[in-house]
């Protein structure tokens, strides 16, 4: 996977210092160890908005572009040349999401960054959220910080109702020691452990990703923190993009599950250890 040509030095935006151009969390310039991760394929005019607002909020903001062939890389990377604290990646084909990640996860820990947030591209995340769940992150370090989705009634009751389902998956495989939504994509990782769980595995490229890797990292002692998030669905007319399939991506979180309840059978007398002390007494 390749750093784009033209990502201009992109390890200059990091370490970096939160720039003049943000306009809320007055503390974040005296932390340098966060920074915002957006992957990004096919994700149209909305990548371009995404970053602006991201930028708003935090600095540095880095784009993974996976493999993008709608031209939305072409905006961005302009805006990239006025503002030196937007870097761009760009792989050379679609690889999924979580190869993104995976990407920026390497890049951002050889330039000393310890967690990163991501954001997904198509504007539902909401950028005005960044200070705040990265100051959680940095009061606890050692947890992973999880959006809790606030959905309006722009959200498909289908896509609702599917996210409950594997969100009951994902307390089995815990052993319900922690409660979170498994699919919503705005979180800060540590970088360390999630680059070691992504790198231990073949799986998690794809739709897989944000609930594979919120259970493993569970499982390896991450304490789970969940905040609220809006999110906003957008319909076509609005640039809204969707490239979840039904019938492919269930059958591929099926698959996810049933090797995680697998998995998780040999976890047993941890998973139960840990859940006696953290029951009340």
């Amino acid at each position: 996977m390749g750093t784009s040509a033209d990502s201009r030095d992109s390890r200059r935006a990091g370490p970096a210092h939160c720039a003049k151009h943000v306009e809320t969390s007055p503390a974040c310039s005296a932390h340098d160890s966060h920074l915002v991760i957006i992957p990004s394929y096919n994700s149209g005019p909305k990548l371009l908005e995404t970053v602006r607002e991201a930028r708003r909020y935090w600095a540095p903001v880095w784009v993974v572009i996976d493999g993008s062939t709608d031209g939305s890389r072409l905006a961005v990377e302009a805006l990239a040349k006025e503002d030196p604290e937007i870097a761009i990646f760009a792989l050379p084909h679609n690889q999924g999401k979580g190869a993104a990640i995976l990407h920026g996860l390497r890049s951002a820990e050889a330039a000393g960054y310890s967690h990163v947030l991501t954001m997904d591209g198509d504007g539902q995340h909401p950028a005005n959220a960044i200070p705040n769940f990265i100051a959680e992150s940095i009061a606890n370090p050692d947890a992973l910080i999880l959006g809790r989705p606030i959905f309006d009634a722009s959200a498909p009751r289908i896509r609702v109702l599917g996210r409950k389902l594997s969100n009951w998956w994902t307390r089995v495989e815990t052993l319900w020691t922690a409660s979170f939504d498994s699919l919503f994509g705005f979180r800060v990782y540590p970088v360390a452990e999630l680059r070691r769980v992504l790198e231990q595995s073949r799986w998690m490229r794809r739709f897989d990703f944000d609930a594979e890797a919120a259970v493993r990292l569970c499982w390896r002692g991450c304490r789970p923190i969940s905040l609220p998030a809006p999110v906003q669905y957008f319909l076509p007319h609005e640039g809204g993009i969707s490239h979840f399939r039904y019938v492919r991506d269930n059958l591929l979180l099926t698959w996810m599950h049933v090797r995680l309840v697998m998995c998780s059978l040999v976890r047993l007398p941890a998973l139960a250890a840990r859940r006696l002390k953290s029951s009340p007494r």
